[in-house]
């Protein structure tokens, strides 16, 4: 028995096994991302952020048709299925796209800090305590536990500072604080660093994060490539040994 065509045999069938689980933790990550830039889609003026998100998701999906198609071809011993025609093609595709989406991970990131800068101080001016910029700077203080774009003195430029007795939003206050009326003269009450940083540090970290998960998988499938053309180049022999024999 050929030890090299039996441990990429096996190799091959586990990675078509966890492929399934891999879909689940890329869906997972992929809507994380979604779910984290849409919170805060008021501050986020490039939209094309969510790209490699999307094309994370996309990714998922293939996977689990390729677990199934790996494992059966690998169990029938499937010379069709595990050709470079067929499974080794749309692994592949599939680490290109990973490396695609890693590489726009990459670049956005960058980007974000730009982003925020130009979208924020427009978002906290057109605060009124009505409108939906107003719902968005409530939630973005209260789940930051920030106030400001920089620091709590930015809303003294606010109009609604100075139309609510030099007061601002009860959004700024800490959390589980009942005495806090939004008077800077509490600011023991009242959270005091800005949002900027803080939302640019958590996108920055669930990009981060997304691009780790990305780059992980895509090593998982160097290793199934290999292991495909290692079974290919051996089957022209005629020395393919069954997973049970």
């Amino acid at each position: 028995m050929d030890c090299g065509i039996l441990t990429s045999k096996s190799i091959l069938l586990l990675l078509s096994l966890i492929f399934w689980a891999a879909g689940a933790a890329l869906a997972y990550v992929g809507s994380y991302v979604i779910k984290s830039y849409n919170s805060f889609e008021d501050f986020v003026s490039n939209k094309y952020s969510v790209i490699p998100a999307a094309i994370i998701i996309c990714v998922a999906v293939v996977m689990f048709v390729i677990g199934i198609v790996g494992c059966c071809a690998t169990l029938r011993e499937s010379k069709v299925g595990l050709g470079f025609v067929s499974f080794l093609l749309i692994i592949m595709i599939i680490f290109a796209a990973e490396v695609t989406a890693f590489v726009f991970g990459f670049i956005y990131r960058g980007r974000i800090k730009g982003d925020l800068e130009k979208s924020m101080n427009g978002v906290f001016q057109k605060y009124d305590g009505v409108n939906s910029e107003t719902h968005a700077v409530d939630y973005l203080q209260f789940q930051m536990e920030c106030c400001g774009v920089n620091n709590i003195t930015d809303w003294t430029a606010i109009p609604w500072f100075v139309q609510h007795n030099n007061s601002v939003p009860h959004s700024c206050c800490k959390a589980n604080t009942t005495q806090c009326t939004g008077q800077l003269s509490q600011l023991d009450l009242l959270n005091t660093q800005g949002c900027e940083a803080k939302l640019e540090q958590m996108l920055q970290d669930v990009l981060s994060y997304a691009m780790l998960v990305i780059l992980g998988f895509a090593i998982i499938k160097l290793f199934g490539m290999l292991s495909i053309c290692v079974i290919a180049c051996r089957s022209k022999k005629n020395d393919y040994q069954p997973l049970y024999a």
